[in-house]
């Protein structure tokens, strides 16, 4: 027991020496947690803002809205293409760098893309059978408009299939309601977006406000029946707007974030000034010649090819808006946090 005591107090007295007589406690290092988060914050913006300049940045440029009808062997019309023609058409883009976004993602501006890449919307209007018919175990028939994005998506890594149909009551042909579901929901399950195009495509220009809303509000009813899915877009026949053109976007029984026209040139970026959700600029597909020359897919984009600060460049990062520091001025305020000029 004494050896204990002993041996306790030579405990005691060592704790002594070591912290009394004149020895001083560790310094404590005060961090600013708002100072470093705010370092940080500054880092990584500056990071971003190379990344941008690096790939030239311009998300407030203009981006093709291409506007496709039938896809068929034989075409009757110039909104007719054939495979072979849609596939080139497809092909180039994929080949110039452009990555196709549905139309309810550029209204909304989630355009995620990487960076260095273009943003392209491919709309199909009336939903022909063309454009999509299914066989008996529900894979896309060849040769029509949804086999060959495929198709083309399997042979250019980055491409993405993927487009917007504007249906009218005519369904992609089917007539009764399991089949007109089926190919709803095939289209929604795989990345496309099914939007509204009218029920009976009426020339809205010509219509009072109630048979508006019961040309645009009836389709959008069974398209949500059908697919659980409320349309985001709406594309106006023949391109021609109400009296009100906002009718075309907001009525009792709907709401849209944008209406896209029938031409003819590229479209504002929905961060961009000049971007009007009411009335959204397509262009034709169409090869150079005739009546087409200035206004067609092929000649628009050979200018942006040619014009390339005016074409719509990611930053590869959906969370900002990156652009050169001259184009501020034709930034939307209601992006203004988003702002990441260079």
């Amino acid at each position: 027991m004494r050896l204990g005591l002993l041996s306790g107090v030579g405990v005691l007295a060592a704790t002594a020496i070591m912290t009394g007589c004149g020895s001083e406690p560790p310094p404590v290092v005060k961090v600013d947690a708002k100072a470093d988060a705010a370092a940080k914050l500054k880092a990584t913006k500056e990071a971003k803002v190379r990344n941008a300049a690096k790939v030239r940045a311009n998300e407030l440029g203009q981006i093709p809205v291409l506007m496709f009808h039938r896809v068929v062997p034989t075409p009757q019309t110039t909104d007719d293409r054939t495979p072979k023609q849609f596939r080139a058409d497809l092909e180039r883009l994929a080949k110039e760098n452009y990555v196709p976004i549905t139309a309810a993602e550029m209204v909304t501006g989630k355009i995620d893309i990487p960076a260095g890449k273009h943003p392209v919307v491919l709309t199909f209007d009336d939903s022909s059978p063309s454009q999509l018919t299914l066989n008996a175990v529900g894979v896309p028939q060849k040769d029509t408009a949804v086999a060959i994005m495929r198709d083309v998506a399997a042979k250019y890594p980055g491409w993405r299939p993927k487009a917007t149909f504007f249906v009218t009551r005519d369904l992609f042909g089917k007539h009764t309601r399991e089949e007109q579901a089926q190919a709803l929901l095939w289209l929604k399950d795989n990345g496309f977006e099914v939007a509204n195009h009218t029920r009976d495509h009426l020339n809205l220009r010509s219509l009072t406000q109630e048979q508006v809303e019961e040309q645009i509000g009836s389709i959008g009813k069974t398209i949500d029946s059908l697919s659980y899915t409320k349309p985001v877009t709406i594309a106006l026949p023949y391109g021609a707007q109400p009296k009100k053109k906002e009718w075309g976007l907001r009525g009792k029984a709907y709401r849209h974030k944008g209406a896209f026209l029938a031409g003819y040139t590229p479209a504002p970026a929905p961060f961009s000034k000049s971007f009007d959700p009411a009335g959204i600029p397509r262009i034709k597909v169409m090869e150079k010649k005739g009546d087409c020359a200035q206004f067609c897919s092929e000649a628009w984009l050979d200018w942006l090819k040619k014009n390339p600060d005016m074409r719509y460049v990611s930053d590869g990062d959906v969370n900002t808006v990156a652009y050169p520091k001259f184009k501020a001025p034709y930034l939307r305020k209601s992006f203004s946090s988003l702002s990441l000029p260079y």
